[in-house]
């Protein structure tokens, strides 16, 4: 693993012995990268890296435009999306990279809650990505559903991975209760474009086994 820092942000690169392997970037909510990708690779997953994002500064990061907060005594969204996305681009694509031996065979970004949302949003903004895992995505993110059915990737994308925790919707929140809805309608928006997706729901609320979860989804995308 090869560490490095840049716009106050902890880049871990796990790197794939075979030139040319996939690159799967991953956005963190607590440096569970490593976890992430020994589960895949115990899996029998092929060669891959994977970097991993950490110490972001979530709520903002993470979010496309400004919302109010979704939590009772929770913080604001503060529409970071944008700006952070450059830093993807310009500063940690490149940086970790450059010790890759050859060109990546693709690049998929992938992220579990506000992460997976932003994963999503990403292929709108840049055409760098070309596979996602949105898993427990925050997909009732208010706006984004129609901001979706409105707009157009800026590259499609050649898979598209959602999961949730099937006790997700089951809450008395006005906001959050939409999540399964949106997720479902979203991915059969996608399917009717012939983008080749999947929904995976699975047994648990938002915070069951989200490294596990983030791990299923990044395997999937590696064998399509």
């Amino acid at each position: 693993m090869q560490t490095f820092i840049t716009h106050n942000k902890t880049v871990s690169v796990f790197s794939a012995a075979e030139s040319g392997a996939p690159v799967i970037y991953l956005n963190c909510f607590a440096g569970e990268g490593q976890k992430v990708f020994q589960t895949v690779q115990a899996a029998g997953s092929p060669p891959f890296t994977l970097v991993a994002i950490s110490d972001l500064v979530w709520n903002h990061d993470m979010s496309p435009w400004d919302s109010p907060p979704a939590f009772k005594n929770s913080e604001p969204l503060t529409g970071g999306a944008d700006d952070y996305l450059r830093i993807m681009t310009e500063q940690i694509v490149p940086t970790a990279e450059n010790g890759i031996i050859a060109n990546p065979q693709w690049r998929g970004i992938a992220g579990y809650s506000l992460a997976g949302l932003f994963a999503l949003y990403s292929i709108y903004k840049t055409d760098v990505f070309s596979r996602v895992g949105s898993m427990s995505g925050s997909l009732w993110f208010p706006g984004f559903k129609e901001f979706i059915f409105s707009h157009n990737p800026e590259r499609r994308p050649d898979f598209i991975y959602f999961s949730l925790g099937d006790k997700e919707s089951k809450t008395r929140n006005p906001i959050l209760c939409s999540v399964q809805q949106n997720t479902e309608n979203i991915q059969t928006y996608y399917q009717s474009q012939g983008i080749s997706t999947t929904f995976q729901l699975n047994a648990g609320n938002h915070y069951d086994h989200a490294a596990e979860r983030t791990a299923a989804g990044i395997y999937w995308l590696l064998n399509r």
